[in-house]
């Protein structure tokens, strides 16, 4: 694959009024993939974003695009474009005059803008909006006409920062549709920054979750939800349930009491471990065909399943199930071996996976505080 990389980040490590942003991260990114760095605020996927970009110069490290070392080269030789979150279209121009800016800073002949600027419309579902102004536009079409004018340039690599943020929910999942036609369509490479995990899921060839300036885990979005590395992933991916564990051998977990058989080896005997287990994988059953039994403390209607807590030995479970069961019932908990995943111990255990203290509302404000620090990290 070494010669299917466009991009090669070596050793990059760069700090600002002495806190360290990325602490020698390394990552390869190959040629017409669409990879996310996902994480959440501060963690340092902007940065890593404005480095490839060439607006920040890392205190170490190189950066290789397509073999050369561009480390040192300005924002304008380099063959990337970005859109940020606020796509900074030009007011006063229209829709084809923003389209065709930066053709026209290359100097590109009349016919071969009108040509240029006419397909990239076409391609983002804009034709017949060349004389509008930019500020009749919706959100939605706003992204489009940046998009246009990114790509209009033919970058080998799109760099996107956030780019959903502004859009209301319909429109974000509509958007994100049309992105990876685009990708695909255009066959150039996207790397995009997102605190939405499930925006990463949804799009990525390749998610990049990252935490305090340092990569977690690279892999499918596949992988990373069904095999997450640690703790963290396993939390900032979707719901997880969290639980201490002892491996006793290959294939046999322990925890909330009780034996299991599982699919995870290559531990010592008697390791303590980070059991994982997704809200949707668990089967409630009869109390008595129970591996494990709990109460449930709540429950609420999502509109496909109902999400419960329930209490196990003072340890609070998340399920998602499409049975109705009432507040205050005791339950039977069933798992197959293939839905119960074994992590090693790490720094992150022991913060996540109790539900304890769950609600909407506070997953809601936590959002809003994301999208608030973000725009404020932008500034």
């Amino acid at each position: 694959m070494e010669n299917n990389r466009i991009i090669d980040l070596k050793n990059i490590s760069i700090s600002f009024d002495g806190e360290q942003i990325l602490n020698d991260l390394n990552l390869y990114i190959n040629d017409k993939e669409f990879i996310t760095l996902l994480g959440p605020s501060g963690c340092g996927k902007t940065t890593t974003l404005r480095i490839i970009a060439g607006f920040l110069e890392p205190d170490e490290g190189k950066v290789i695009f397509d073999g050369k070392d561009i480390t040192d080269m300005p924002p304008h030789k380099r063959q990337v474009n970005t859109i940020f979150q606020r796509y900074a279209l030009f007011q006063h121009l229209n829709v084809y005059e923003n389209i065709a800016f930066g053709l026209r800073i290359k100097k590109m002949k009349e016919p071969e803008i009108r040509k240029t600027v006419t397909e990239m419309l076409s391609l983002v579902n804009l034709s017949g909006f060349e004389k509008r102004n930019i500020n009749s536009l919706s959100g939605g079409q706003q992204q489009r006409v940046a998009i246009a004018r990114a790509l209009a340039v033919r970058p080998r690599v799109l760099l996107l920062d956030e780019p959903l943020g502004a859009l209301d929910l319909k429109l974000r999942k509509d958007m994100q549709v049309e992105l990876k036609r685009i990708q695909q369509q255009m066959g150039i490479t996207f790397v995009y920054v997102t605190h939405d995990q499930e925006e990463a899921l949804s799009m990525s060839d390749t998610i990049v979750v990252m935490d305090g300036g340092v990569i977690q885990q690279i892999g499918t979005p596949i992988d990373i939800y069904n095999e997450p590395k640690n703790a963290f992933v396993a939390d900032f991916i979707g719901e997880s349930n969290i639980i201490d564990g002892i491996m006793h051998e290959d294939f046999v977990v322990e925890f909330s009491g009780h034996t299991f058989n599982c699919l995870d080896k290559g531990f010592n005997d008697g390791e303590n471990v980070d059991v994982v287990i997704r809200p949707e994988d668990v089967d409630i059953v009869p109390i008595e065909k129970g591996m494990v039994c709990g109460e449930v403390t709540s429950v609420t209607f999502k509109g496909v399943h109902f999400e419960m807590i329930v209490d196990v030995d003072g340890f609070k479970w998340m399920i998602q199930t499409t049975d109705y069961v009432s507040e205050g019932t005791k339950i039977g908990i069933y798992v197959e071996p293939d839905a119960i995943h074994i992590m090693k111990k790490s720094k992150y255990s022991g913060l996540y996976g109790d539900y304890s203290s769950f609600s909407d509302e506070i997953e809601m404000l936590s959002d809003v505080t994301y999208e608030k620090e973000d725009s404020e990290n932008e500034e």
